[in-house]
C-alpha cells in the first residue's frame, strides 16, 4: 500500500552551495551526515555503472529532500530557466504560514521568484514560484483554511 510521498531527490553540480540552501535559507535539517554512496546495489537502482556520488537527506517540516553530487558519471548541467511546462518533474511545493513574509525575507536573500504570492483556488490560498541555486523550480503555498482538504496536518 502506498502510504505518500517520502521524499524528492534532487541531483546537482554544486552539493555545499544547494544544501546551504535548503538548510541555512529554507529551514532543512539533516538527518545523517553527508555521505559517498556507491557499490553493485547502488548502480543497479540508479542504473549506471560504477556509480558514485555523495548524497544527503533533509527533512523539512513532514518530507524529505534527498541532494546528491555525481563525481562518477559526472552530471550533465541542466537549464536553470527550464520552462514547467517541459516534460519532467516541474516543481516541489513547500507549505507555509504567512506566505507574504516568507516572500520578502526569501527575497531578501536574493530568491529569485516568478511573481509576487498570487490567489489560487478561488482564494483559498495563495502561491509563488521560485528558483533554486540550481534552476529548480520551487512552489510556496500557504493554505488559509486548516481545515481544508488541501491543508497538510500535524
Amino acid at each position: 500500500m502506498i502510504r505518500g510521498i517520502h521524499h524528492t531527490a534532487i541531483s546537482t553540480g554544486n552539493f555545499d552551495r544547494l544544501v546551504a540552501f535548503y538548510c541555512d535559507l529554507l529551514g532543512a535539517v539533516a538527518v545523517a551526515p553527508p555521505g559517498d554512496i556507491s557499490g553493485e546495489a547502488f548502480d543497479a537502482v540508479v542504473d549506471l555503472r560504477q556509480a558514485k556520488a555523495r548524497v544527503v537527506m533533509l527533512r523539512l517540516g513532514n518530507a524529505f529532500i534527498e541532494l546528491f553530487e555525481y563525481a562518477n558519471p559526472a552530471g550533465k548541467i541542466g537549464d536553470p530557466n527550464r520552462p514547467v511546462s517541459d516534460h519532467g518533474l516541474t516543481h516541489i511545493c513547500f507549505d507555509v504560514t504567512d506566505l507574504s513574509a516568507e516572500y520578502e525575507r526569501l527575497k531578501a536573500a536574493g530568491v529569485h521568484f516568478h511573481c509576487a504570492p498570487q490567489p489560487m483556488m478561488g482564494g483559498r490560498s495563495w502561491t509563488t514560484y521560485a528558483r533554486d541555486p540550481d534552476g529548480n523550480v520551487i512552489e510556496f503555498q500557504e493554505v488559509l483554511n486548516p481545515k481544508s482538504r488541501f491543508a497538510l496536518t500535524s
